[in-house]
């Protein structure tokens, strides 16, 4: 018998924009949504699902033995702006925000998190990205940060 890594680790992975600026319209979002998980997929990292807001990213990811989440979020925060800035999806320079926030996600909840991201759409036209951040931090417990 061999010797084997095994991990299931599920991580939901939000990340901004920098200064929150909405500059992701619908044709941007749905090329940079492909492109994060077509990018995923070359570097072996199992995406369940991403969505593209206008100013914020949600995916979640199974995280690899090999990486760490700041290596992850490197690579698809480097990668995607390059690919945004290659290919002139929005006008002018892009880039990313610094930071991001992660979460574990059990697998007992993982469909709700997944039902979670994929109606950002509807989520957001009640709840401002602004407001879902501060509930994020507050549930949690990063209440200290929320005024950063």
């Amino acid at each position: 018998m061999s010797l084997h890594s095994y991990t299931k680790l599920w991580v939901h992975i939000i990340w901004e924009t920098l200064n929150r600026e909405k500059l992701l319209n619908e044709k941007a979002r749905k090329l940079v949504s492909e492109y994060l998980f077509n990018y995923s997929k070359e570097k072996n990292i199992f995406m369940k699902i991403n969505y593209v807001n206008p100013e914020h990213v949600h995916t979640l990811i199974n995280l690899p033995t090999n990486l760490s989440i700041e290596d992850t979020i490197k690579l698809f925060k480097g990668s995607s702006s390059h690919f945004i800035n290659q290919d002139g999806i929005v006008p002018g320079k892009f880039s990313w925000g610094r930071g991001y926030a992660a979460f574990s996600a059990s697998e007992s909840q993982l469909e709700k998190v997944v039902e979670y991201i994929r109606n950002q759409r509807e989520h957001h036209r009640v709840k401002s990205y602004a407001e879902e951040y501060d509930l994020f931090m507050r549930k949690y417990g990063f209440k200290d940060l929320v005024n950063r």
